[in-house]
C-alpha cells in the first residue's frame, strides 16, 4: 500500500470487500465509507473518522481503533475479536451480532449502541460508557466492567459470572434474572 501519506481516501469511498490487512489508515476520514466485508485485520485505524460508515461483516481482528469515531456506524456481524477500541466513540453504532470477544473497550462510549446478539465474553469495558444499552441475555462472563457506566442499561437475564463490577454505576439498570459475578441470580 505504500506509505501512509502516499494516497488519499475520500469520505464516502466504496471499499467494499477491500483487502486492507495491516493498512496504516490512522487519522483518515472514512466518514460514510462502504467497508462491507472488508478485511481490516490488524489495520491501524487510530483516530480515524468512520462515522456513518457501513462496516457490516468487516474483519477487524486485532485492529487498532483507539479514539476512532464510529458514531452511527453499521458494524453488524463484524469481527472485532481482540480489537483495541480504547476511547472509541461508538454512540448509536449498530453492533448486532458483532464478535467483541476479548476486545479492549476501556473508556469507549457505547451510549445507545445496538448490541443485540453481540459476543462480549472477556471484553474489557473498564470505564466504558454503556448508558441505556440493551445487554439483555448477553454473556458478559469474565468481562471487566470496572468503573463502567451502566445507568439505565437493560441487563435482564445477562450472564455476569466472573465479571468485574468494581465501581460500576448501575443506577436504574434492569438486573432482573441476571446471573451475578458470584453465580447468584438477581431477583
Amino acid at each position: 500500500m505504500g506509505r501512509e501519506d502516499d494516497y488519499t481516501i475520500e469520505p464516502g469511498a466504496n471499499l467494499r470487500r477491500a483487502d486492507l490487512e495491516g493498512a496504516k489508515l490512522s487519522k483518515a476520514d472514512l466518514t460514510g465509507a462502504d467497508l462491507t466485508d472488508a478485511n481490516l485485520r490488524r489495520a491501524d485505524l487510530e483516530r480515524t473518522k468512520l462515522s456513518k460508515a457501513n462496516m457490516s461483516g468487516a474483519n477487524l481482528y486485532r485492529a487498532t481503533l483507539t479514539a476512532a469515531k464510529l458514531r452511527d456506524t453499521n458494524l453488524t456481524g463484524a469481527n472485532l475479536t481482540g480489537a483495541n477500541l480504547i476511547g472509541a466513540n461508538l454512540t448509536g453504532a449498530n453492533l448486532t451480532g458483532a464478535n467483541l470477544r476479548g476486545a479492549w473497550l476501556l473508556g469507549a462510549n457505547l451510549t445507545d449502541a445496538n448490541l443485540t446478539g453481540a459476543i462480549l465474553t472477556g471484553a474489557n469495558m473498564d470505564l466504558a460508557d454503556l448508558i441505556a444499552v440493551d445487554l439483555s441475555g448477553h454473556d458478559l462472563s469474565n468481562a471487566d466492567l470496572t468503573g463502567a457506566n451502566l445507568s439505565g442499561a437493560n441487563l435482564h437475564d445477562a450472564y455476569l459470572t466472573g465479571a468485574n463490577l468494581k465501581g460500576t454505576k448501575m443506577r436504574g439498570a434492569n438486573l432482573t434474572g441476571a446471573t451475578m459475578p458470584d453465580g447468584s441470580v438477581h431477583e
